[in-house]
């Protein structure tokens, strides 16, 4: 069974993580991630997530590539013939640059792609929706290197994929999903102006509806699925972390996280348990051959500890129903909030601030691995070393702790939500 990575003898499978600007990247390469996906300026689905110019473009890969990691960048809007134009520069450019991939779904980028960039990989976009094994066929006749499956797949018919074609597969195994098939949503547009299929997705599928009925204007009538409204297209979110040894086995290149519009705590949290979980499998497959792989239910908890909408296996085993799918609420509380990423190690670690930190106060080191140090904050004090009686949202401080911790550069640090401290920064 072919499990070989992309310029990389290692039979892993690749840990593809997202990275919407520069600080994410770093924190996801220093959890563990293979390769990270991130969009440029323009020609990406993700118009507004941070995004990277030519520069961060250029230190991205060069940070990236001194760690080993491969990165693609997105170019997989649909595009119009006004977007051709800066098209073929823009993508001699990344060339240039020496990015390891293109991610495209559109035919026509496609085919501008393999004119003016003929030695760059191209991946398949799930956005092409490739659900059968023809479809599969035809994409990799045009040159396609890899594949990122529809989300609407099971198992079987994944199998059934990897079986037929010699490209690499990907799927897409954690992150929100659009209830619309493999996001090709025109909601937004209809409802807001800004095209999803373009990269300016308002998200309305989130939004809480009420009814209005046209004799009585302003006049608003719940619609209720519950006693906190209704959210119409509000999925679950998706979760295949206890589904990774059958993904292993049936021959999965790449496994791939969305979130390139999440925060910094939730991209660095999520990357570090699915690295934590792949490794799990692989020492499990090593030490025992052939005995069945058991996920523990740490990863499941340290989930949790995430935020969420609720979490579902899409259509790994099968069609989902409606409660396997749709989620009533906006979002499940988290249990734990970021309090703050490491800059600089040391015995005082230098530490960007994202929620308010105050000396006396617990918080926790999230290690790599799943290891969570808990540790007292002795003191604050800024870089000369006055000090505080309160660090804010955005400060650089140095802290003092105990027990003292192995710091790394990009580590998060982290608290329980409602403890000593407060909430005042980034939710994630």
């Amino acid at each position: 069974m072919n499990l070989t990575r992309d310029n990389n003898n290692s039979p892993r499978c690749e840990l593809l993580a997202p990275a919407g600007s520069l600080e994410k990247l770093r924190t996801v390469i220093h959890y563990g991630a293979d390769a990270v996906y991130l969009g440029g300026k323009e020609f990406s689905l993700r118009a507004h997530a941070t995004n990277f110019s030519e520069e961060d473009l250029r230190e991205a890969v060069v940070f990236a590539h001194a760690r080993q990691v491969r990165v693609f960048v997105t170019v997989n809007i649909f595009a119009h013939n006004r977007d051709l134009i800066k098209l073929p520069a823009y993508l001699e450019k990344l060339a240039e640059i020496g990015v390891d991939g293109l991610i495209i779904s559109d035919p026509g980028v496609l085919r501008v792609a393999g004119r003016v960039a003929p030695a760059m990989s191209i991946h398949l976009s799930t956005q092409a929706n490739v659900t059968n094994v023809a479809s599969a066929l035809f994409w990799q006749e045009q040159g396609v290197s890899r594949l990122n499956l529809a989300r609407e797949l099971t198992l079987a018919e994944i199998r059934e994929i990897r079986e037929a074609v010699s490209a690499k597969i990907e799927v897409f195994v954690h992150g929100a999903l659009c209830i619309s098939y493999s996001g090709r949503c025109l909601l937004s547009l209809y409802l807001t102006g800004r095209d999803a299929n373009q990269g300016n997705c308002a998200h309305p599928c989130r939004y809480d509806y009420h009814l209005q009925e046209e004799k009585r204007p302003g006049q608003f009538f719940p619609v209720e699925e519950d006693g906190r409204g209704t959210y119409i297209f509000n999925s679950k979110d998706l979760c295949l972390i206890n589904r990774l040894p059958e993904i292993v086995a049936g021959g999965v290149d790449s496994i791939k996280i969305e979130g390139r519009m999440k925060g910094i705590y939730y991209a660095g949290g999520i990357v570090r348990i699915y690295r934590a979980a792949l490794d799990h499998v692989y020492r499990c497959l090593e030490d025992a051959p052939g005995a069945p792989v058991v996920m523990p239910p740490v990863f499941m908890e340290e989930i949790a500890k995430l935020g969420t909408r609720g979490y579902t296996e899409n259509f790994f085993d099968g069609a989902p129903q409606e409660d396997d799918m749709c989620y009533t609420g906006a979002v499940v509380d988290q249990t734990y909030v970021p309090a703050a990423i490491v800059l600089e190690p040391g015995v005082r670690p230098l530490v960007e601030v994202r929620n308010r930190i105050r000396p006396g106060e617990r918080l926790e080191y999230m290690a790599a691995g799943l290891d969570n140090v808990p540790f007292a904050v002795l003191a604050v004090t800024t870089a000369d070393g006055r000090p505080l009686a309160q660090a804010n949202s955005g400060s650089k401080v140095l802290l003092a702790t105990s027990p003292e911790i192995s710091w790394q550069p990009y580590g998060l640090i982290r608290r329980i939500q409602g403890g000593a401290g407060g909430n005042g920064g980034e939710n994630g």
